[in-house]
């Protein structure tokens, strides 16, 4: 019986063992802890605007919008976020709005549209070097700018995809480590039309 209780626990361990590697082989959507005197910048895409028929370019976000912008400041609320970037547009400044108001952040202007823009955007949250941020961008430039700050390359969001928080962890030495959660309602099923950019 002894034996038997011996192989049947061999067996146990050995199984953890496997399901524990094959877990290791896998990106994990959970925040490693960061070594010290890292940088982590939360980057994220404006929340839903309001759709109108005249073609504005500075509209505002919609009523779904504002809930996205409450569920960012609760997600993000006691995460240590000492500084808040956005864009010249009134769609990034109110999707922060909240969390700014809550910690009591004012946020700085990345302005975003020109040549060079995403260099001197990476320059400028690099300045919180040690420090959380948080940037709030659009679905073509937050690719470029996780690239521009040591992240891997990736494809531009599409336009119904709003509820994902990248999460960039970058270690004083050494290569970030770049994480992708989600919050808020969930995005619309895949759209076809956005197959290139996967």
């Amino acid at each position: 019986m002894k034996r038997l209780r011996e192989f049947y626990s061999s067996r146990a361990i050995a199984a953890l063992a496997l399901v524990a590697a094959c877990s290791a082989g896998q990106k994990s959507t959970q925040e490693p802890v960061p070594v010290e005197g890292s940088t982590t910048v939360y980057l994220v895409r404006h929340a839903e605007k309001a759709l109108s028929g005249s073609s504005d370019p500075d509209p505002d976000i919609s009523s779904l919008g504002r809930d996205r912008a409450k569920a960012l400041a609760s997600r993000l609320g006691a995460s240590g976020v000492t500084a808040i970037f956005t864009t010249q547009f009134k769609r990034t400044q109110q999707t922060a709005a909240p969390l700014a108001e809550q910690i009591g952040v004012t946020p700085e202007i990345l302005h975003v549209g020109s040549i060079g823009d995403t260099d001197s955007s990476a320059a400028a949250i690099l300045r919180h070097r040690g420090g959380k941020v948080l940037v709030v961008q659009h679905s073509n430039t937050i690719a470029p700018l996780i690239e521009a700050l040591g992240g891997p390359h990736l494809p531009n969001l599409c336009d119904n995809q709003y509820s994902n928080l990248f999460i960039l962890y970058i270690p004083p030495s050494g290569q970030a480590e770049l994480v992708r959660q989600h919050f808020g309602n969930s995005d619309p099923p895949f759209d076809p039309q956005c197959a290139d950019r996967r």
